[in-house]
């Protein structure tokens, strides 16, 4: 396709391009602009059918925006952003530098101007930051026929019609009515009579991560946004929740891999921002790692008595590592979907300590007939001896049971204590594993080794 297209722009057959493009999808349609250069874009996007431009551009990446807002005359830029949805033109706007911000405001007309610096002044993880206020309102008292007079006459700049809300004249929200609803209803039937009077709606300071997570609890296509004195201000639709959900997720993917989150895609990031993400925790943890040089110092002479220790070091951390992260990260995912609060923290703990008994001895057994069978008796190590072996096997069973138990605890404990729960997950619980199994280690090694 890209080919294709390359070879029609030179030989200027632009109509054919045109009719190209409006077959395709915009998603598809930015993923193939995608591969071509920034001088291209702005030839390729003007060739775009006008009723496809605009949803073409909201998918595309913010370094390609930027790009064509540089090449848009002001009279381009303004007619750009008056047609798009209102919530997509604020999540534009929130990824350009200040300098592009300050264009598209003073190229946009005063009622969009407005209607955007509402909604920025929202807090920018709250519901009211991600609502658009494009939706279909109604009153109780008009026909159902009067209704889809209504709807057609102002649905079509609406972000959804499939619900519409029901406001009274103080525009306070009583009642919600779907498209299925009115289409089934008599045509001289109220919408008081055909609405739903219990509604689930969010309010404008809520966290957009519940509000999210109340959408895909509900399958809802909206969820009405609603102020403190219960007026219906915007809506935020799937589409938005969507994202919110990706984002939360490749947040909590960056911050158990002991990165800081970045906003921009790995490609697009500079060398100098992503050193300044990976640097503080690496730091971090390189000095907690002194924790454990610590206790193998201290087991110095255990060490020098029998030197074979140390070449279990590096299998019993990175196995008390793994089993506190695999646990860590079922109970991360639960807290995220509301599955587990802190009052199920004995239960999780009963739970994954059996679990964790289970894996510990057949971890156990596995390494003894390994060290016996193998090591032992085949490759004739003879400093693998059976109290070595013994020392070596109940250590693996009893760091993954403290693992499992430290890795189900601390993030229930983080969440009670306001923190991250993702925080708490590879690189802390990996730290206290380590610290834990090198203790574990040492001391039954000594007691049965009599070092």
């Amino acid at each position: 396709m890209v080919e294709t297209i390359t070879s029609l722009i030179k030989s200027k057959q632009y109509i054919e391009v045109r009719k190209m493009l409006s077959e395709i999808n915009p998603a598809d349609i930015a993923t193939i602009f995608s591969e071509f250069s920034e001088d291209m874009l702005p030839i390729l996007f003007r060739i775009l059918p006008k009723d496809i431009a605009t949803d073409v551009f909201v998918e595309m990446s913010g370094s390609e925006q930027q790009t064509l807002i540089k090449s848009f005359s002001d009279f381009e830029l303004k007619i750009m952003f008056e047609d798009l949805f209102l919530d997509d033109a604020v999540d534009i706007i929130e990824e350009m530098p200040a300098n592009v911000v300050k264009r598209i405001l003073s190229s946009s007309s005063p009622e969009v101007r407005s209607q955007i610096n509402s909604i920025l002044n929202y807090p920018k993880d709250s519901a009211g930051s991600i609502m658009t206020i494009e939706y279909v309102s109604l009153k109780k008292h008009m026909t159902v026929e009067q209704a889809f007079n209504h709807i057609k006459k102002t649905g079509v700049d609406k972000e959804t019609i499939y619900t519409c809300y029901v406001t009274d004249p103080s525009r306070i929200l009583i009642g919600i009515v779907t498209a299925k609803a009115l289409l089934l209803a008599d045509r001289d039937a109220t919408v008081e009579e055909v609405m739903e009077t219990n509604v689930i709606y969010a309010n404008t300071l809520d966290d957009k991560e519940e509000v999210a997570k109340t959408i895909d609890k509900y399958g809802f296509l909206a969820l009405p946004v609603v102020d403190k004195e219960k007026r219906l201000v915007g809506i935020v639709t799937v589409d938005d929740a969507i994202e919110v959900i990706q984002e939360e997720a490749e947040e909590d993917i960056s911050k158990m891999a002991a990165i800081t989150p970045n906003e921009k895609p790995y490609l697009e990031s500079s060398v100098f921002s992503i050193w300044k993400a990976r640097i503080p925790w690496l730091l971090l943890l390189m000095i907690s790692a002194t924790v454990t040089g610590a206790i193998i110092a201290s087991f110095e002479s255990a060490l020098a008595a029998c030197a074979v220790l140390t070449t279990f070091i590096p299998m019993l951390m990175g196995t008390g590592g793994n089993s506190g992260s695999q646990a860590s990260v079922t109970v991360i995912r639960e807290l995220s979907l509301g599955e587990v609060k802190l009052s199920d923290i004995f239960r999780v703990q009963w739970k994954e300590l059996r679990v964790s008994m289970l894996c510990g001895i057949t971890l156990g057994v596995v390494e003894f007939a390994k060290l016996m069978v193998f090591d032992s008796l085949l490759f004739g190590n003879q400093a693998i001896t059976l109290n070595v072996a013994i020392a070596v096997s109940l250590t693996i069973c009893l760091t993954v049971i403290l693992a499992k138990l430290v890795g189900c605890s601390l993030p229930i404990i983080a969440q009670r204590l306001g923190f991250d729960p993702a925080v708490m997950a590879s690189p802390f619980i990996t730290t206290v594993v380590d610290a834990l199994s090198l203790i574990v280690f040492f001391t039954i090694a000594s007691s049965i080794l009599n070092l």
